[in-house]
């Protein structure tokens, strides 16, 4: 146990210095440049890509595998879509890291959800996920062309998508992992919420320092 929470903490601290713009600051001018920028971001937020991973994994015991996972994207591109025409969500970080513990807790607990419960957790999650995402993007471009905004969308989509896809098939083909109650499932339901407790943790000790005005 002390070792998976010294792995995340590492990866914790890693994230920071990852989770920059794709392109290192360069303009995005092209279609091109919002696809690649739009694999970057879910790929070095690790916050992001341990979530998708483990909305993969939780999709194959709703038995839609590929369909349940379509929630967390539908609702990640409106929430991106939103905060990229200014409409922000309140509590955007607070929300991500609920929806880490979350999700961890009940993958963790052996849980199984149905297809409806599923979407809809997913789907929540989504918006404040996406409005992360279109937050980066409005900090990192004031005025986007609309086919990098496209390419943007589709570069984040496709590639979140296929990450669930893979965590799925990694759980169910090599883990062996085929019922909810199997315990690698529910190993990696612990790390993600691990990693929930420790950005809990870091969230509640900066407002504490904010508070104290030490921050």
């Amino acid at each position: 146990m002390k070792k998976l929470f010294a792995t995340l903490g590492a990866v914790l601290a890693a994230g920071p210095a990852l989770a920059h713009h794709p392109l290192n600051g360069a303009p995005m001018e092209t279609f091109a440049h919002g696809v690649f920028s739009g694999i970057g971001h879910p790929v070095l937020g690790f916050d992001h890509l341990f979530f998708i991973a483990l909305v993969g994994i939780a999709a194959i015991y709703t038995g839609r595998a590929m369909l349940a996972p379509a929630g967390f994207i539908g609702g990640m591109l409106i929430g991106t879509i939103m905060m990229s025409a200014g409409i922000a969500l309140p509590a955007v970080e607070t929300m991500i890291v609920g929806s880490l513990l979350v999700l961890g807790y009940i993958v963790a607990s052996g849980r199984a959800l149905a297809l409806t419960p599923a979407l809809a957790l997913f789907a929540i999650a989504g918006l404040f996920h996406g409005s992360a995402f279109g937050g980066t993007i409005a900090e990192q471009e004031a005025s986007i062309g609309g086919g990098v905004m496209i390419g943007y969308l589709l570069g984040l989509g496709v590639t979140q998508y296929l990450i669930a896809l893979g965590a799925g098939w990694v759980a169910k083909n090599l883990w062996n992992a085929t019922e909810a109650t199997a315990m690698p499932a529910r190993l990696a339901g612990a790390v993600v919420g691990g990693m929930g407790v420790l950005l809990a943790m870091e969230q509640i000790e900066g407002a504490a320092f904010a508070a104290l005005g030490l921050g």
